[in-house]
């Protein structure tokens, strides 16, 4: 695909509102003097962006919603919105930065934009990735929350293709009528959805806080599962818990040799217990014995 116009901030694309545009990063470059990384840190890594800009004709809250992703590699791509002139970083001031990592349907929330102030977006490809994606700046949300998972080094692999994922509803989602349960593996593009749980109620009426849904895996891997919060249909949902849960076939050995390392601990201990209830009733035995000797 040929380079877009966009690629230059001087030819920055105009957003309207609920107008969703199409694009791609292939062959787009970098202004080096138009960005700095030390305003969004480790949240991106510049390669190959593009511009784009919004200006909201009234005061409030607005969605980014990014949809259609489709890349050469898992990751997807990434997302900056800040305020300031045009190719003057000094000027600058971040709203939000979004590193993917997926090419699920997401949307990034931006609060109290002002009416009549330009926003700058520029979008990247996530680690040199090359994306088709679409565009829209919305006053309604579109996908899931845009939030970054737990980091997938930290899960445990486990033997148990059986996996019980917990949550709880917060007395501040009072209003949420159902969950639900998505699932990607580490290495697919986008998310699926696994099940949808309504809210209970107990007898008093109150909702039910504590929540739990159980898959089956048949495949190992390593899992992101997600539960969305729903309160209605125009209400943004609300990522209420995100967890990693690794399988793996190939730990029955080492589990059963924990399982038989417990099993001789415990009856070592046992056996100790035991030699132990032993000699104190022998020394009690011996005592007993010498009173009567010792009168």
């Amino acid at each position: 695909m040929a380079q877009v116009p966009n690629d230059d901030i001087e030819n920055r694309q105009q957003l309207r509102l609920n107008a969703a545009i199409s694009s791609n990063t292939t062959g787009c470059t970098v202004q080096w003097r138009c960005v700095d990384e030390k305003l969004t840190g480790k949240c991106i890594e510049y390669h190959n962006d593009q511009w784009f800009e919004f200006t909201p004709r009234t005061t409030g809250r607005y969605y980014v919603n990014i949809g259609g992703q489709k890349c050469r590699d898992t990751r997807g791509v990434q997302l900056v919105v800040l305020t300031g002139q045009p190719c003057q970083p000094a000027t600058y001031r971040v709203l939000s930065c979004t590193s993917l990592g997926s090419q699920d349907d997401v949307f990034i929330t931006l609060d109290s934009l002002q009416a009549g102030q330009p926003y700058l977006l520029d979008v990247d490809g996530y680690l040199k990735d090359f994306c088709q994606f679409s565009l829209t700046v919305s006053d309604k949300p579109q996908g899931v929350p845009a939030l970054a998972p737990p980091p997938v080094s930290t899960v445990v692999p486990a033997a148990n293709s059986r996996f019980t994922l917990r949550w709880t509803l917060p007395d501040s989602l009072s209003a949420t009528r159902q969950f639900r349960v998505l699932r990607r593996e580490a290495a697919q593009f986008r998310a699926a959805p696994m099940a949808t749980v309504p809210v209970a109620r107990t007898t008093y009426g109150a909702n039910t806080t504590e929540y739990a849904w159980t898959d089956s895996l048949t495949a190992p891997g390593r899992y992101l599962y997600q539960v969305l919060a729903d309160a209605s249909d125009t209400k943004a949902p609300v990522l209420v818990q995100q967890q990693w849960y690794a399988y793996s076939q190939l730990l029955p050995d080492r589990s059963s040799a924990q399982a038989m390392n417990e099993a001789v601990a415990k009856r070592a201990l046992k056996a100790q217990q035991s030699w132990e209830r032993h000699g104190h009733r022998a020394r009690l035995k011996r005592l007993a014995t010498q009173r009567r000797s010792n009168p």
